[in-house]
């Protein structure tokens, strides 16, 4: 549990205002992509260790995602943004995610400097701890072991955690888990991260053609980077603190005009208007794949079937762990 009512949480924090109460903490550091069973794993330590000496618990993280810094054209499939990140941490009772900018200064830093400037000089940390693959500073010159050796130089401790493994021995990595979302095989990538992927966005206004058929759609674009397979889903949307059962569509609209990919959420019994909103959807069941059709009424005709197995598939959904009740059903 937090270790105190007083102290005020972060989520997120820029590590240049970190407040000087969330100072002297144990620190998990990593980019924390996807936030999954391995990260989750780290974390956990993180907050069993900062309880037994009464300190805060916080996750250092970077912004933007060092391999979309280093190759800005070929940016990752980020499956948890920075909000999204916090979010999770903050359902995990960490007590802030702290971020620091990842720039061309950060990239060529060497890794004694991250732990004179970062570790020791921001954070005072008394504990920092790192996954076994964890590497730091310029060209990656930087490990785990490296910190350790710091560590005793500096007076704070490490602790590294192993890989970590699904029921089928297997290690949990992001890139498994993109893989996954990428074939639409929702339950590999929920039983990988531990909750159900979400992402977040602000509707934006469209042709308002689904109005026109009866399916009034809330409209958001993902980053051109994503690899979510296109096709039609069930889905959960969460607006204004109130969340709604739905179907989607993610795709090009093939039989109207096959235009940008864009995702389309038709809200189950809803009437408000969510222009301007954010939306986070949590995509729960892949149906279809994308089709064109001959018509506009063979396409409301599918419609209609895609709303009835959405509405029996939402009808019988249970969260997937503790972490999933707490973002999703919380």
């Amino acid at each position: 549990m937090p270790t105190s009512d007083a102290r005020p949480a972060a989520f997120p924090c820029d590590l240049a205002a970190l407040p000087a109460s969330l100072r002297g903490g144990v620190v998990a550091i990593g980019n924390f992509d996807g936030m999954h069973r391995g990260h989750q794993a780290v974390l956990a330590d993180t907050r069993q260790a900062a309880d037994a000496i009464g300190a805060p618990a916080l996750a250092l993280t970077f912004e933007p995602h060092p391999r979309s810094f280093f190759r800005p054209d070929q940016p990752v499939f980020r499956l948890t943004p920075l909000h999204a990140k916090a979010l999770i941490a903050e359902a995990l009772e960490l007590d802030g995610l702290v971020f620091t900018p990842f720039d061309a200064d950060f990239a060529a830093s060497p890794p004694e400097r991250f732990v004179d400037e970062v570790i020791v000089g921001r954070l005072g940390a008394r504990q920092v701890v790192v996954g076994w693959d964890f590497h730091f500073g310029a060209k990656r010159a930087g490990n785990a072991e490296y910190l350790v050796e710091a560590g005793k130089r500096h007076g704070f401790d490490v602790t590294i955690v192993g890989p970590f493994d699904d029921e089928g021995g297997e290690t949990i990595s992001s890139s498994r888990i993109r893989m996954a979302l990428a074939r639409g095989d929702l339950a590999l990538a929920s039983g990988l991260l531990g909750y159900r992927w979400f992402f977040e966005g602000v509707v934006k206004d469209g042709d308002k053609r689904g109005r026109t058929i009866g399916y009034p759609t809330a409209n958001i674009a993902l980053a051109p980077e994503c690899e979510l397979r296109q096709g039609i889903y069930a889905v959960m949307a969460e607006v204004d603190g109130e969340r709604h059962s739905g179907v989607a569509s993610y795709g090009r609209r093939p039989t109207f005009d096959n235009g940008a990919p864009v995702f389309e959420t038709f809200i189950f019994d809803f009437t408000g208007d969510l222009y301007g909103k954010t939306l986070r959807v949590t995509p729960v069941s892949y149906l279809r794949g994308e089709e064109k059709f001959d018509s506009v009424e063979a396409l409301i005709a599918q419609m209609d079937k895609d709303s009835e197995e959405a509405r029996a598939v939402l009808a019988g959904i249970t969260p997937v762990s503790g972490l999933d009740t707490r973002l999703m059903f919380g």
